[in-house]
């Protein structure tokens, strides 16, 4: 029942969609012709200057090597949310207190992520920096979760966990940025769907994993170790995500804005 009643407003919301949100900006009612034309205009600069990818079968796009390698960079994010976020009640009672004080103290470590939020991704757009700011973030969640597996003090765990949540949730808002810049259209839609999908694997990876080893140690820290870890591993697909799609198949801005000059004197 709880799939039926979640997945009903998106299947009902199908035909409104389809009605009433246009395709593109020649269809927006309310823009007027120069509007439509700086803004199409726009969008073609990025086709261009960020090579985005148009399949003629949207499908075409899940075999794209692009997709499969920003689905196996989002899987970190969702495995240490998931698994944190399962586990942070259980963890939290660990201090002490009564299971209403653990809802309430579980609940700070969000609010720090909805600070994330609104902090980081400003911050990312106006530098103009995704990469940069993604490996900052996997540090500091490294960090966060080894020092909260590390410390013994309840507040310096709460702290750590607080650090956590901040980078978590603004890595994922980060992320999104990127399948946009090297896909366009349907084969967009088809892209995101399959990093979504492989992504919320961690939504099963990490809580197991985190379970099997508390069963194992009989402590939760080895799983928060696990999920530092995880976060390294993150890092370490920050470097060769750039690598290999924006340097070696994306024309930087700068040259391709240098180059168009060059055809246009030419």
């Amino acid at each position: 029942w709880l799939f039926i009643v979640i997945g009903t407003p998106a299947i009902l919301l199908t035909w409104p969609v389809l009605r009433y949100l246009p395709d593109g900006p020649q269809q927006v009612s309310w823009m007027d012709p120069a509007e439509k034309a700086w803004l199409t205009g726009e969008l073609n600069k990025d086709l261009q200057a960020y090579g985005q990818t148009r399949h003629g079968n949207p499908l075409h796009a899940l075999r794209d090597k692009r997709v499969l390698l920003l689905a196996l960079f989002y899987l970190p994010v969702t495995l240490s949310i998931y698994g944190l976020g399962l586990w942070l009640p259980t963890l939290i009672k660990q201090f002490g207190g009564s299971d209403l004080a653990t809802g309430f103290v579980s609940s700070v470590p969000y609010l720090f992520g909805i600070i994330g939020l609104l902090v980081v991704p400003r911050s990312s757009d106006r530098l103009n920096d995704r990469y940069g700011h993604l490996a900052v973030l996997y540090v500091l969640g490294a960090i966060g979760l080894f020092l909260s597996a590390w410390l013994s003090a309840p507040l310096l765990q709460l702290a750590a966990l607080c650090l956590v949540a901040f980078a978590l949730f603004s890595c994922t808002a980060v992320f999104w940025t990127l399948p946009g810049r090297f896909f366009a259209g349907a084969s967009a839609a088809a892209g995101i769907a399959l990093i979504n999908s492989v992504g919320n694997l961690g939504g099963y990876i990490g809580p197991f994993v985190i379970g099997a080893l508390k069963q194992y140690t009989g402590s939760l820290a080895s799983g928060l170790y696990f999920l530092s870890c995880v976060m390294l591993f993150g890092l370490l697909l920050t470097g060769v995500v750039y690598r290999l799609l924006e340097r070696r198949h994306v024309l930087p801005v700068e040259q391709f804005a240098a180059s168009a000059r060059g055809a246009t004197r030419t």
